[in-house]
């Protein structure tokens, strides 16, 4: 294996487990270490200090490294313990419990080629924008790891953010919050972060934003930046900053289509629900660029994710069964094929218990309910589509929320319950005694 292959799949590993991918200096100390090289030999073939590779670049490699793996990572035992890690990354995968994003290096993704390719041939277009929307187990955060993997094989670079890992504090403050992004984005390019150079209170933490990204990221760069922001909707709670953040963001993709600098600029955003905060339609770059809705299954995907999992379905039968049931939800596919494929359950059980205690969606279902609870005027909407079979007209901010959890979807300008399952649990397990307390 060569160390360019090592590099890539070092990068897909780190990026599917949430961590950033090799920067450039990682990427010549780890050349360093497979050839026997001395920091000192490094930094004087390349311009670094010894200090700065013993000190700064040389520990964060080695925490990276040691999240990855599991194991604490130093010089003298990486090379073994990366042969030893990306040798049984090549084995045979090992069939775990279906949560959160699908890895890359994983052989049970369900690709949309028809929407993939779109995305990444829209990727190469100068001053891009990409908006990938869908609700909660949809496969938005998967997909996403695969735009970014796309854009590494381009040899671009990647700054990408999960919002919901950032600090709420952040949340509350425009600047701070502008400054984090900065100093982030810094961080994952292996640029030195010189806010001060170009933060001025006089002109506003925006346009010194503005001025940051230009002039310290994009002209220093050679090849183009996609940025890329995961739950962006997590914004929306926090009406204030999204006010001025989601034009920022707009901003800089008009700028794309009059100045060059910004055009090495890709910006990739993917959130649940539709913006629900009053904002200009000129403003919000929620309705700008290339719209990606993710949409359930069909029953060929669900029968090509039967296959994956080693499940003799002959027919459509099973797959329409099962895809009915939970209205071609991928995270609930998932689930059930995993216990299927465990014989630890059978699809009729499935379909007779899951919305029961003892069943396998217990926890998924119980979720849901507890977010009613919490939210009396969402649960009074959603009671009344649970009490008739055809579709009716809701409050649109209420339409929005309820389409975000996956609970309803769209039948033209009216909503439905998204599937049986919903509507046998919460038939069952009825909201009213908590919104006559409401």
């Amino acid at each position: 294996m060569t160390l360019d292959s090592i590099v890539k799949l070092l990068n897909k590993q780190l990026i599917a487990t949430g961590l950033s991918s090799l920067s450039q200096v990682e990427i010549l100390l780890l050349q360093g270490i497979w050839n026997n090289v001395t920091y000192s030999e490094i930094g004087q073939q390349q311009s670094y200090s010894p200090g700065y590779l013993t000190k700064v670049a040389a520990p964060k490699l080695y925490k990276k490294l040691s999240t990855l793996l599991g194991e604490d990572v130093s010089k003298k035992n990486c090379r073994l313990l990366l042969m030893s890690y990306l040798t049984s990354v090549d084995s045979k995968a090992y069939v775990s419990y279906p949560s959160g994003a699908v890895a890359l290096n994983s052989s049970f993704y369900i690709e949309r080629p028809s929407i993939e390719a779109k995305i990444y041939q829209e990727l190469a277009r100068p001053g891009a924008l990409i908006r990938i929307k869908g609700s909660r187990g949809m496969g938005k955060t998967s997909l996403l790891l695969r735009v970014i993997d796309c854009a590494l094989s381009k040899d671009y670079n990647v700054v990408s953010f999960n919002l919901a890992q950032i600090d709420s504090e952040l949340f509350k403050d425009l600047n701070r919050f502008l400054r984090f992004i900065c100093v982030n984005a810094s961080q994952q390019l292996d640029r030195e972060a010189k806010l001060d150079n170009y933060w001025d209170e006089d002109i506003g933490s925006k346009v010194s934003c503005s001025l940051y990204f230009r002039y310290h990221l994009l002209e220093q760069s050679d090849r183009p930046i996609v940025l890329a922001f995961d739950k962006l909707d997590l914004i929306f709670e926090h009406p204030e900053l999204a006010r001025d953040f989601l034009p920022l963001l707009r901003s800089w993709y008009e700028e794309g289509k009059r100045t060059s600098c910004w055009q090495k600029l890709r910006m990739v955003t993917i959130y649940t629900t539709e913006i629900t905060i009053p904002l200009s339609v000129n403003l919000s770059p929620c309705n700008v660029g290339l719209p990606i809705e993710l949409m359930s299954f069909d029953n060929l995907q669900v029968n090509e994710l039967a296959r994956k999992y080693q499940l003799d379905w002959q027919n459509n039968q099973n797959a329409e069964l099962l895809n009915d049931f939970v209205g071609g939800h991928p995270e609930l596919i998932h689930v059930a094929l995993y216990h299927l494929s465990r014989q630890e359950v059978t699809l009729t059980e499935i379909l007779a218990t899951a919305s029961n205690p003892g069943g396998i969606y217990y926890n998924h279902l119980l979720r849901h309910w507890l977010n009613l609870q919490q939210a009396p005027q969402l649960a009074r909407y959603f009671n009344s589509l649970l009490a008739i079979d055809t579709p009716l007209s809701l409050e649109p901010i209420a339409a929005y929320k309820l389409r975000g959890m996956g609970l309803i979807k769209p039948i033209g300008d009216c909503d439905i319950v998204s599937c049986q399952l919903y509507r046998n649990y919460f038939t069952q397990n009825s909201l009213t005694g908590s919104l006559e307390n409401s």
